[in-house]
């Protein structure tokens, strides 16, 4: 899923308490708790009204170095909207859900719904990327009830670890659900599938202003291409419209390695000279190094025409574009699936082994696993799911849309993370370090 700088508007925050603040943490219960739309509450703007960001990837990094923590407890769910009021159904279950997600991984109902199905209350905590849910799992006993890692390498290593319960699958009636290639896929690091539930899986490529490119580049340009960030004569002429980069160790070196025809899970100390030369001769052009949510903002808003990052955050940035306009023209946002290939990531379902609740944490991921539930997330965020009950709700747009299910061939192209060893992540992290920091050799 290393971590992005972000920007800190020098302005109170809306009807907030802070509860604690600490370098690691920062916990705050909003007033009125409100999620809409693809976004999170995150600072207000100059005009004392909240502002609301969404993403996928490693965010908030330096803003919220750690996590961001939404009390939904506190909020009983009320402000979230819904197409379906559900009928709250008495459960001997009961208590308190601890959620640790990323964000804006939910539609904006998922949460009021269960609440109000099983009159229980959830404690939704976003995390900023998948090195502190990691660290999370091995500093916190019991905080958590139900966790969202990213299947390679994370959930990996945590299974390894003993740090997750093996599913009762007894409790979990929507099994039956779930995608037969996906759960394949994933026994190779979980065998029998006994810890791990797919939830949403993605690709990660180019954002482009699509506009802006070929009025640059021309309109015959073809534009999926890596070459857009690593080749000096396209990405010099891109600098003037701007290159943003997820701040992301992973998917950085990913890119470049597939752009230069190397393996991508070769960590070795050749290859990362490789990546980090490939920087240097662009690295004047980039205009940021940056979390999702940054990306997510400046293409939108036209600070940016070129990005890589995630699948689905640029259709949220597309939404976004759209919300600006205002009715008028939205800036011209495309998704782009590089020609020579893109990484694809799954993330994962999981209950860490102290949950303290683990029979509400079953419950709570067979109702993820329901074919409504799940393509009302799908339909919200733009991620494709795992759940093969789920296609008859989807909507045309999704289903149909290439760069969030895509094709065969396209597929054939994708790479899949590797199990790193604790040097290879070191390796690699250092690397990523010297070029967004500009010590490259």
């Amino acid at each position: 899923m290393s971590t992005p700088a972000s920007r800190i508007d020098n302005t109170p925050v809306f009807k907030t308490t802070p509860i604690r603040i600490a370098s690691s943490e920062v916990l705050f219960l909003l007033g009125k708790c409100r999620v809409r739309d693809r976004t999170i509450a995150r600072w207000p703007s100059a005009s004392g009204t909240p502002r609301f960001d969404s993403a996928r990837g490693q965010r908030l990094k330096k803003l919220l170095p750690a996590a961001v923590l939404l009390s939904l407890t506190s909020c009983g769910g009320s402000d979230f909207p819904s197409t379906a009021e559900a009928p709250a159904a008495p459960t001997t279950l009961g208590g308190v859900l601890n959620v640790y997600n990323w964000p804006d991984y939910v539609a904006p109902h998922t949460i009021r719904d269960f609440e109000k199905k099983f009159s229980v209350s959830v404690r939704y905590e976003l995390f900023s990327g998948n090195g502190v849910l990691d660290q999370k799992l091995r500093e916190s006993n019991g905080a958590y009830d139900v966790v969202f890692p990213s299947a390679r390498p994370y959930a990996a290593d945590q299974i390894r670890q003993g740090l997750l319960r093996p599913l009762d699958k007894t409790a979990l009636g929507n099994w039956q659900n779930l995608s037969a290639d996906a759960l394949d896929g994933l026994s190779g690091l979980d065998a029998g599938n006994a810890h791990l539930v797919p939830y949403l899986w993605g690709t990660t490529g180019l954002g482009v202003n699509a506009d802006k490119v070929q009025a640059i580049l021309g309109p015959d340009f073809d534009m999926a291409t890596w070459d857009l960030l690593f080749k000096p004569a396209i990405a010099s002429q891109l600098s003037e419209c701007g290159i943003g980069i997820i701040d992301d160790d992973e998917e950085g070196h990913t890119a470049a390695l597939i752009w230069l025809g190397r393996d991508a899970n070769a960590i070795t100390a050749e290859n990362m000279d490789a990546v980090q030369d490939a920087y240097l001769d662009v690295r004047s052009y980039i205009r940021t190094f940056g979390s999702s949510i940054e990306l997510i903002d400046d293409l939108a808003s036209g600070k940016l025409c070129v990005i890589l990052s995630y699948s689905g955050d640029i259709g949220q940035a597309q939404a976004r574009a759209e919300e600006l306009a205002n009715g008028g023209r939205p800036r011209n946002i495309k998704y782009l699936i590089p020609r020579e290939g893109a990484l694809r990531w799954m993330d994962v379902v999981a209950i860490p082994k102290n949950s303290k609740n683990p029979a509400l944490a079953h419950e709570f991921i067979n109702y993820l696993m329901d074919a409504k539930v799940i393509s009302d997330i799908t339909n919200h965020v733009a991620y494709a799911n795992a759940n093969a009950a789920s296609t008859r709700w989807i909507s045309h747009e999704v289903a149909n849309d290439p760069n969030i299910y895509p094709s065969k061939a396209v597929m054939g192209k994708l790479v899949d993370s590797a199990q790193l060893s604790e040097e290879q992540t070191l390796r690699r992290d250092n690397s990523w370090n010297r070029i967004i920091y500009g010590l490259i050799r």
